[in-house]
């Protein structure tokens, strides 16, 4: 079914539309509901012509390398943008797409798109940005891997969080509002789910992990410290 106008306004990039152009958008777009762990789309799956992001809950962004081993490139929520080659490359999807949550997908068709874009330039803008951050934060998981400790990735992982998903003001330290299990943190740092809690044990006086994924930041100068090398 269409996207109402609320879920349009909520889609970060057309968030300034004008109620008339969201209208003039509407018949355009197309919301599909995905249950827990139902896939989106495969890697190499072609895909149409059309500006994809997530209207409700979260979706997973990963990579199978031949052995069978999951690399989650990221995760994304309410509001954000994905699947950048169906509009601006060969229309391939570069890596799976599951949904980590029950959750819903809206697309705008491109013609349509390149309208409101006519109409508001900034959007074309703030998508470019986007695609860029993730490129750049794309590029340094990699250089990370190659060469940096597990443990550096770690900490900045745990950072990244802390500043995009918020935390909250707990008497033992900051909570991370993002719940990170040791699956995903593994997963998204290229190390094996044993290497993954040895290395959040080893740290245990500089963060806290509780069952089901619950961080908290005990000392976050220490962390800091990690994240930046300095590793005794």
């Amino acid at each position: 079914m269409p996207a109402s106008l609320a879920q349009i306004a909520q889609i970060k990039v057309l968030a300034d539309l004008e109620i008339a152009d969201r209208i003039s958008l509407q018949p355009y777009t197309l919301v599909q509901s995905y249950g827990k762990s139902e896939i989106i789309f495969h890697e190499g799956d072609s895909l149409p012509t059309k500006l994809y992001a997530v209207a409700s809950g979260v979706i997973k962004v990963s990579k199978t390398a031949t052995t069978g081993k999951e690399t989650i490139l990221r995760n994304l929520g309410t509001g954000e943008i994905f699947a950048a080659p169906a509009l601006l490359g060969n229309g391939i999807s570069p890596a799976t797409v599951t949904a980590e949550t029950d959750c819903e997908i809206l697309t705008v068709e491109r013609n349509a798109l390149l309208t409101a874009i006519q109409q508001k330039p900034d959007i074309a803008l703030r998508m470019l940005v986007v695609f860029n951050n993730r490129i750049q934060q794309l590029h340094e998981t990699v250089h990370g891997l190659v060469s940096e400790r597990a443990i550096i990735r770690l900490a900045r992982l745990i950072q990244y969080f802390a500043t995009t998903s918020g935390t909250q003001t707990t008497p033992k330290g900051e909570k991370l509002k993002e719940k990170l299990s040791y699956y995903r943190m593994a997963r998204s740092i290229g190390i094996t789910y044993e290497e993954c809690v040895r290395l959040i044990k080893s740290i245990n006086s500089i963060i806290s992990y509780h069952r089901g994924g619950e961080i908290t930041i005990i000392d976050i100068h220490k962390l800091d410290d990690i994240a930046d090398g300095n590793i005794e």
